[in-house]
């Protein structure tokens, strides 16, 4: 049945990565390489199924295809999954056998890290193959993308409160932020520093106190965060959180977060048009930290990735135009504009073979 779920999907490759010794069972899932070679992070989470694992990583790894295209990166998608608890489950053999398995794919994906992985285990990937980005700063990359994905947002909502509002005044408006992790806490303090009303939440209760403590937020509860009276829910942790339940709550007028796949469906996204909410597409909006590991590929520069970052004001205020002008709603207009790029590159070039990026050759971590 996996051939006929690709066929649907349209990836290109599947690979199981298994290693008993390590204890490794992973997934690597690269969904289009017409622009480039595959980018996408790793994920490390105790899936309940192999299938579970499956259905995510090759979910991922499409929205990673469509995120890049938008961003307007020379790069396809692609995602990686380690089945396994984050918690207790890590090891150096671990990580190091998944490097080699992505050392095998010759460069048609490059690796980062995701959920459940941080910089450290990032370091133990980089001994085996140099297609990782996301690494240290000592080896030439750029750290942690949570500051670069949180500033990228900003610039996502800044588009979002133009369209609706006819201003870009941040400081103006009044924000329902649904987690405070690394993104979250990082974009909560961008939002303070303009002066909003933020009212915060999260499943990790230091966190809140934190963002409380530290940054003026106020407190709510995990589920009350729906009935906030705020100008822009804003979810940055958990996605399908816009769903059946929950928008009838929702007494925003933006809905602009970092959260992946925050439409809980679809019909969703149909209803979400139909009552008037402005949505900024997730991957269009949270792609600053893509953005900025895929310097790595060409040589690092800081100052770059923040220019970088500042199209996604553009990219975003562009799908709202494709929407309007279309009359269809905001995922499927950032859809339409991935897929027209992809269309048009596809014309000019086959897909990515796995040829290593200049920057990249020799470049090892053993």
């Amino acid at each position: 049945m996996l051939f006929e779920t690709l066929a649907t999907t349209g990836h290109e490759q599947v690979v199981y990565c298994h290693n008993k010794d390590a204890g490794l069972k992973a997934i690597i899932a690269i969904h289009n390489t017409v622009l480039g070679p595959s980018l996408g992070g790793l994920r490390m989470w105790p899936y309940k199924s192999e299938q579970d694992a499956l259905d995510d990583v090759l979910r991922l790894s499409r929205g990673m295809t469509y995120k890049n295209a938008v961003a307007g990166l020379n790069l396809g998608g692609g995602k990686a999954v380690i089945i396994g608890d984050p918690a207790k489950d890590k090891s150096e053999a671990l990580f190091r056998a998944f490097g080699r398995f992505v050392e095998s794919l010759n460069g048609r994906y490059i690796t980062a890290e995701d959920v459940g992985i941080d910089v450290n285990d990032m370091e133990w990937v980089f001994r085996e193959t140099s297609f990782v980005t996301g690494v240290h700063q000592v080896h030439g990359g750029s750290g942690d993308p949570s500051p670069f994905t949180a500033f990228g947002t900003l610039q996502g909502l800044m588009a979002a409160l133009n369209a609706r509002f006819g201003d870009e005044d941040v400081g103006k408006y009044s924000y329902a932020v649904q987690g405070a992790g690394h993104v979250g806490m990082e974009f909560i303090k961008l939002l303070r520093e303009q002066g909003a009303k933020v009212f915060v939440t999260d499943i990790n209760r230091e966190l809140v106190d934190r963002a409380v403590d530290e940054h003026g937020c106020t407190a709510v509860g995990i589920d009350e965060i729906y009935d906030v009276d705020a100008d822009v829910y804003s979810p940055c942790a958990l996605g399908g959180t816009v769903n059946e339940k929950t928008l009838d709550r929702l007494k925003c007028k933006v809905i602009c977060g970092a959260a992946n796949n925050q439409l809980a469906s679809d019909a969703i996204g149909d209803e979400v048009k139909r009552r008037g909410l402005f949505y900024a597409p997730d991957y269009a909006v949270n792609a600053g930290g893509v953005m900025n590991i895929s310097l790595e590929i060409d040589g690092y520069n800081r100052e770059r990735a923040m220019r970088m970052m500042r199209t996604i004001y553009h990219n975003v205020g562009r799908i709202f135009e494709i929407a309007r002008r279309d009359d269809i709603p905001t995922y499927k207009a950032a859809d339409r504009m991935a897929e027209e790029r992809i269309a048009a590159i596809g014309r000019l070039r086959l897909p990515h073979l796995g040829v290593p990026p200049p920057s990249f050759q020799g470049r090892r971590g053993n």
